[in-house]
């Protein structure tokens, strides 16, 4: 289902003035992926990054294409872990957080 015009207004929105919101993001995008949820994952990081810094911009930080980025987090993409784990390396880095597994019983 495509995210209506409304929704990403609303998502960037929110971002831009509640930072444990996009601190959130980044969460659950980590807890998606390591749930073996990796559609969902990809899904909630390119929400963030449009809400926030934009493709552009993040392509700037990681020296990479805005292409290369916004195919990597499309519903097509199949990152490699490498270029995953630098993307959230930079993202945590933006946000001055870093964050951090915890084993669950």
């Amino acid at each position: 289902m495509a995210l209506t015009r409304e929704f990403k207004d609303t998502i960037q929105a929110r971002a831009q003035r509640d930072p444990a919101f996009r601190v959130g993001l980044l969460q659950e995008a980590v807890e998606a992926f390591l749930g073996g949820e990796l559609e969902a994952g990809k899904t909630i990081l390119r929400d963030y990054v449009n809400a926030t810094l934009g493709f552009d911009e993040l392509a700037r930080v990681t020296h990479k294409k805005p292409e290369s980025l916004m195919r990597m987090l499309s519903s097509k993409g199949n990152p490699r872990a490498d270029n995953l784990f630098d993307l959230l390396a930079k993202l945590q880095q933006r946000e001055g957080v870093s964050l951090h597994v915890q084993a669950a019983e």
